[in-house]
């Protein structure tokens, strides 16, 4: 899944020489996070403990935007991926750490109102994430999920070339679980800064 979804951007980001309606982006902000395993162990009196918790994304995406009926009306697909920042809790001279990353895939109607104006956009698709979680020299955890997501933004396109613009993502149901152990809980609100290039 992970080289099918890397080929895939690669080739949305290659292939703007053949369009005007391609585009890509990268976003920085924050989600919601709640790493039920380290919280756990937190719990656990393996003697002074200081849990860390990251709330950041980074990201980048490719998108294809298909005209409609007219110019305000757009029909877009992105692909994308999220990285989380790294959870880390340190206990009695011993590190876990989690890190996660998601690759979504979206479906979105547009509101364009083109250069110098404010365009809106909303729409939905799955993201699979995969979860590793890692205490060094013990043990090392992975796995994966798929699940569904909405999303709504604004942008304003300062020019033919660029928009900056914000993003709201709600994650339904991102659990990771590996038997008993919740690796990752990424279900929730996230909320991103992006700006976009079109080709």
């Amino acid at each position: 899944m992970k080289k099918l979804a890397i080929v895939g951007l690669a080739m949305l980001l290659v292939s703007p020489a053949f369009s005007n309606n391609f585009g890509a982006g990268i976003k920085l902000g924050a989600g919601e996070n709640d790493p039920k395993t380290m919280e756990r162990m937190y719990d656990m009196g393996y003697g002074p403990k200081e849990l860390t918790k990251n709330y950041a994304v980074l990201g980048a995406e490719a998108l294809y935007e298909f005209n409609l009926n007219n110019e305000d009306n757009k029909l877009g697909v992105k692909i994308g991926i999220d990285v989380y920042g790294e959870n880390e809790l340190k206990a009695g001279g011993d590190k876990l750490t989690e890190n996660s990353y998601a690759i979504p895939v979206t479906a979105y109607y547009k509101w364009d109102k083109g250069i110098k104006n404010w365009s809106f956009y909303a729409g939905g698709g799955f993201s699979f994430i995969k979860t590793e979680v890692e205490a060094e020299g013990y043990f090392k955890l992975n796995e994966h999920k798929t699940f569904p997501h909405v999303v709504a933004g604004a942008e304003y396109r300062f020019c033919k070339l660029f928009a900056l613009g914000i993003e709201a993502k709600y994650n339904f149901n991102a659990k990771v679980t590996k038997g008993s152990d919740i690796l990752s809980d990424r279900s929730g609100l996230s909320g991103t800064i992006t700006g976009r290039f079109y080709f």
